[in-house]
């Protein structure tokens, strides 16, 4: 049944200012755990009129907001069009594509134009972040606006396995890895300075150890970070254990792809914030990444008993 075309735009303009209004939350929070309210606002304002303010005023503030609603109320009128004319099957998605693609495009597209160096004025995290929690806000908005009687959320989660799965390995990996650096803290007397380090080089861009403020609010934040990320790695893994199950000859690609992924995620720090590695140590970088490939690993062969058998009881043919 198709909506009238007044219903669209109200729910698409209510909830587009529902999504930016979390996206201006989390940066707010940023700003304040930073010691710099507003920055951001005062940042982007600036970008856009091709100045440079040494403070954020009431009413450049004021005149970004602005500009910041409305333009997520036209995103939100956007999406609400799609969802109604394509009766998209699995919101959840959608609101993830609407965060990554259709928000990252308006925002970098319109810092392309302003000539501004992208990832020096906002850390990408932070928009990565903020537009993914604004697109599931949004899309949860419509949901039930449209009073959709199918699932969404958890319910949505659980028709699909294998993301309920990768999420439960996920999360085992996240809290093997954020256990084993807790440890070393505790043992340095300091705690909570790892998360504190590499939250302040992922989402604050601090250059060295000297500009690591450990606060819960940072820790709090970096620790959502660390959770999706591990969140993402266990639905791979658990993709390629479920892939090795019905192609055993697969399990040395499986190897060398977890092989590559550890490769990746030292190189990144290495080039993103070399200092932290520096603090860190390499050892514990190492013995966190075993740690994390060994805790997930366990999990995923204790819940793929077909694994096992197919690994150990089947021959393998392989051409070679």
């Amino acid at each position: 049944m198709r909506r009238p075309v007044q219903a669209v735009i109200v729910q698409g303009v209510t909830g587009g200012i529902l999504a930016g209004a979390v996206v201006a939350l989390w940066f707010l929070v940023a700003d304040v755990i930073a010691g710099q309210p507003f920055r951001t606002p005062g940042l982007l304002a600036g970008a856009l009129l091709h100045s440079q303010f040494p403070q954020p005023t009431f009413r450049l503030v004021s005149a970004y907001t602005v500009l910041h609603f409305g333009v997520f109320a036209v995103l939100g009128v956007i999406m609400a069009r799609v969802s109604a004319a394509f009766a998209a099957p699995n919101r959840l998605l959608l609101g993830v594509a609407f965060g990554l693609v259709l928000q990252e495009i308006v925002f970098y597209a319109g810092l392309v134009l302003s000539g501004v160096p992208l990832l020096r004025l906002v850390p990408w995290p932070h928009v990565f972040g903020a537009n993914i929690a604004s697109g599931l806000v949004l899309m949860s908005y419509l949901h039930y606006a449209e009073r959709d009687p199918r699932p969404f959320g958890a319910a949505t989660l659980r028709q699909h396995p294998l993301l309920m799965r990768g999420l439960a390995t996920g999360l085992i990996g996240a809290i093997a890895v954020a256990a084993w650096f807790f440890a070393l803290d505790l043992a340095a007397g300091a705690p909570l300075r790892t998360p504190a380090a590499l939250g302040s080089a992922l989402l604050l861009g601090a250059a060295g150890p000297a500009a690591v403020p450990v606060t819960l609010g940072l820790v709090a934040t970096y620790t959502v970070v660390h959770v999706a990320a591990f969140v993402v790695a266990g639905v791979v893994l658990v993709a390629l254990a479920e892939q090795v199950e019905r192609v055993p000859a697969m399990a040395l690609l499986v190897v060398l792809t977890f092989i590559m992924l550890e490769a990746l995620v030292v190189a990144t720090l290495a080039v993103g914030a070399e200092w932290v590695l520096g603090t860190l140590g390499w050892w514990s970088v190492a013995v966190g990444n075993l740690v994390a490939v060994l805790s997930m690993g366990w999990y995923v062969w204790r819940t793929h008993p077909g694994l096992q058998r197919r690994l150990f009881h089947d021959p393998v043919h392989a051409r070679v």
